[in-house]
């Protein structure tokens, strides 16, 4: 192959040649389960053959050639120093093969040294200059010595990882994290930039180096003076979005903020005057429904959340010529409580970014695009209660089990007049970002985000939980590195502007930074909604981060002090809104957050961040992408064969780098530095192969991810770009195979690593 790791060119070394070690795989037959899959599937075994049949590799012939042959007096230039015990280099390889290299071993030290030939002398000037040169190291010894002892205290050795974790989670503590919070809430009135020049005067005075405060001019879709109404054009009676009634002669209202805010960010504004059509979670089936019983062209969809992306819904509702939609939450979906069928809400038609900049960063100079809506329709959330009102039903059972909404058959639809009046302005969002330099690598980041921005001020507390956990995971890992300890890795601490409208600010400086995290950025560790206040410990993770928060959660669990109440553990590759998007949807870096109690959550985070910036193999688990590609077709009707072996084929290759890669991440012999770094870039880069250019709408280009925990399937087959071609599937199907095989030549490359054979040397 080519491949000489480990191997060196000089004769001296040649000796070895016959010395062949040779690494047996196991045969690739068969399906390879889970369970079978042992380090010992691999074995060495030793070319006796080859050496008995060389009689030059004699007990006589184990000696070191490269050690230099003198002539002394009338010595023949050929025989070796009889003062040189001959030493047997060590080739040293691991039960896999992992990273083989030569070293001089001392367990490998030869006992058959020779008798030194009668007649041989000394010559008196060779004594003398022997005896020279042994005063002379132990006069050097003596000045290295004295000049040790006269030094300063030795600098304290840096803590281990396991005295580190320690001492980060004794530094996490509610009252920390509550002090942390009073200075939150008492800027929580202020703008966006104001809170963003606090986090960067604190994170500052904290120690982290090189904080950067960055801006950028962005398009914003914001509430204009007046609500949206709803005015049933039979009975005059005008509604809020909330469904409480308002006056048509005045066009203000005093809404309360959450009225004010309830609205659907970058829709079209204007007013339309149309029929209501019920078309319950907008799939295909509802929509030809609805297209049988009457013509939907310029009508108001009525359209609960869920089931698929909203996007993708608004995507679809548009192709199908509607010219409105009224969006709602179905009670039946949501917990049991009565207070919900009143609460209208908001939502963004944004997918992520400067609409005005699609693709590139919102920067002095950059060009604008005209395009303030992303959608020709106009777009309002409602309430429960008027989507009731809507639809002509008169009761509805609250109990148990619960009646979805739905028009009635023989029910007659209302007219309405729908008017919306957003306005889109330029404002600047502002980000935060300081760095804690690593040692060994600092040109590979661990990212760790947050965000200092909400919905609106009667919000905010959607944000300083956040902001403080992040600040006080600062404070530690600090601490500690003012005691001495460095870290491998850098890591990157993020707050984020502009998160609401579309996750702007991440947006925008990934664009502007798109070269550099593609070859720099590891991993990235979201502190969004990290505080639900639920008794379920809910983490989302890629598939490449699956096993290590697992564990960690697994730990939470075993370290509960609740009795019988300690949570379930829920750990999911789900589509999540914020500021995470970015780093998952565009570069494929591998993501996680926990959500849990405050505390516990900033505890688990620190414990990731610290194995993510520590560990000299990064702790990702290619076996587990393998495995989810496969959880993902199980039960698939679309599957086909071919499909289904290039994931099997996936998993087995999966499976050999997965064991691979066990002895470096175990064994410190085994961490070549050149090695280990080419290694972690290929975990590191795994996931990229799952990317696809064009999604639709609403829907990760990252295939690893889906949008149902319970049901797992690649999403790209269940919402096809195009619903409507008959040929959608089989160009998502295209996509999905050519994403396994890109991924499995990945592999192959990781595996080439390990590949040491003394046959492919030359």
């Amino acid at each position: 192959m080519g491949d000489t790791h480990g191997y060196s060119s000089d004769p001296a070394l040649q000796g070895l040649e016959g010395m062949a070690y040779r690494k047996v795989r196991a045969a690739h037959t068969g399906s390879l389960e889970r369970e079978e899959l042992q380090a010992s599937a691999l074995d060495l075994e030793w070319d006796m053959e080859k050496e008995l049949q060389d009689p030059g590799l004699g007990l006589d012939r184990f000696q070191l050639e490269c050690v230099e042959h003198r002539t002394v007096g009338n010595s023949n230039r050929a025989d070796p120093d009889p003062d040189l015990e001959p030493i047997q280099p060590s080739v040293s390889v691991s039960p896999h093969g992992r990273f083989e290299r030569l070293q001089e071993d001392p367990n490998y030290i030869s006992h058959f040294t020779r008798a030194p030939p009668k007649g041989q002398r000394r010559s008196s000037c060779s004594l003398v200059k022997y005896l020279l040169a042994g005063v002379g190291l132990f006069i050097l010894g003596l000045l290295i010595g004295h000049y040790a002892h006269s030094t300063d205290k030795p600098t304290p050795e840096p803590p281990t990882d396991t005295d580190l974790l320690e001492e980060l989670l004794r530094d996490i503590t509610a009252e920390k994290i509550q002090a942390l919070h009073r200075p939150f809430i008492s800027i929580s009135d202020d703008n966006e930039e104001a809170r963003a020049k606090h986090l960067y005067q604190q994170w500052t005075d904290l120690g982290l180096t090189d904080v950067q405060l960055s801006n950028y001019s962005v398009l914003l879709s914001l509430p204009g003076p007046s609500s949206s109404r709803i005015v049933d054009r039979a009975s005059h009676e005008c509604f809020l979005p909330s469904g409480a009634q308002c006056d048509l002669r005045n066009h203000n209202n005093n809404p309360t903020a959450d009225q004010h805010f309830s609205y659907a960010a970058y829709s079209a504004t204007g007013s339309l005057e149309a029929v209501v059509v019920d078309v319950q979670y907008g799939g295909l089936e509802d929509m030809r429904r609805a297209r049988t019983t009457m013509n939907v062209t310029n009508q108001i969809a009525l359209l609960k959340l869920g089931q698929a992306p909203l996007l993708y819904k608004i995507s679809f509702l548009a192709e199908m010529g509607f010219g409105g939609v009224l969006l709602y939450m179905d009670p039946c979906d949501g917990p049991r409580d009565q207070s919900l069928w009143h609460k209208a809400f908001g939502v963004t038609l944004n997918p992520g970014g400067d609409p005005s900049t699609p693709g590139y960063p919102s920067i002095v100079g950059s060009y604008r695009e005209e395009w303030p809506n992303l959608t020709s329709l106009l777009v309002q959330p409602i309430s429960a209660s008027l989507a009731k009102r809507l639809l002509n039903i008169q009761s509805v059972g609250l109990g148990s089990p619960c009646t979805p909404l739905a028009m009635p058959a023989a029910s007659e639809r209302k007219k309405i007049q729908l008017t919306i009046g957003t306005h889109s302005i330029y404002k600047t969002v502002n980000n935060v970002c300081g760095y804690l330099r690593g040692k060994t690598n600092p040109d590979r980041y661990v990212l760790v985000g947050s965000r200092h921005d909400s919905w609106h001020k009667g919000t905010a507390a959607d944000w300083r939980g956040g902001s403080a956990m992040m600040t006080q995971i600062i404070t530690s890992v600090t601490k500690q590195a003012r005691r001495g300890w460095e870290p491998d890795r850098t890591t990157l601490f993020c707050s984020w502007g502009g998160s609401a409208l579309g996750n702007i600010g991440s947006f925008e400086w990934g664009e502007e930074n798109r070269v550099v995290l593609q070859s720099r950025a590891v991993a990235y560790v979201s502190l969004h909604s990290p505080v639900r206040g639920t008794e379920t410990l809910r983490s989302t993770a890629s598939p490449s981060l699956l096993q290590l928060t697992s564990d960690i959660q697994k730990r939470q669990l075993l370290s509960c002090i609740r009795g019988g109440s300690c949570p379930g553990p829920n750990v999911s590759s789900l589509q999540i809104p914020g500021d995470v998007s970015f780093f998952a949807n565009h570069l494929a870096v591998p993501t996680m957050e926990f959500a849990f109690e405050q505390t516990k959550a900033e505890e688990m985070t620190a414990e990731v961040i610290l194995r993510l910036i520590n560990d000299p193999v990064l702790p990702f688990y290619p076996l587990d992408i393998a495995l989810d590609v496969q959880d993902k077709l199980k039960d698939d009707p679309l599957r086909t064969p071919r499909l289904l072996a290039a994931a099997a084929s996936l998993r087995e290759s999966s499976a050999f780098l997965q064991s691979e890669t066990m002895r470096p991440a175990n064994d410190p012999k085994e961490r070549d530095p050149s090695h280990v770094r080419m290694l972690n870039d290929v975990l590191r880069d795994l996931e990229k192969s799952f990317m696809v250019p064009q999604p639709p709408p609403g829907v990760y280009r990252n295939l690893l991810y889906s949008l149902n925990g319970k049901v797992p399937q690649f999403s790209i087959l269940k919402y096809p770009l195009d619903p409507l071609k008959h040929n959608a599937v089989n160009k998502s199907l295209s996509l999905i195979i050519n994403a396994i095989n890109s991924a499995e030549k990945l592999i192959r490359c990781g595996l080439d690593l390990f590949e040491n054979s003394p046959d492919d040397t030359n």
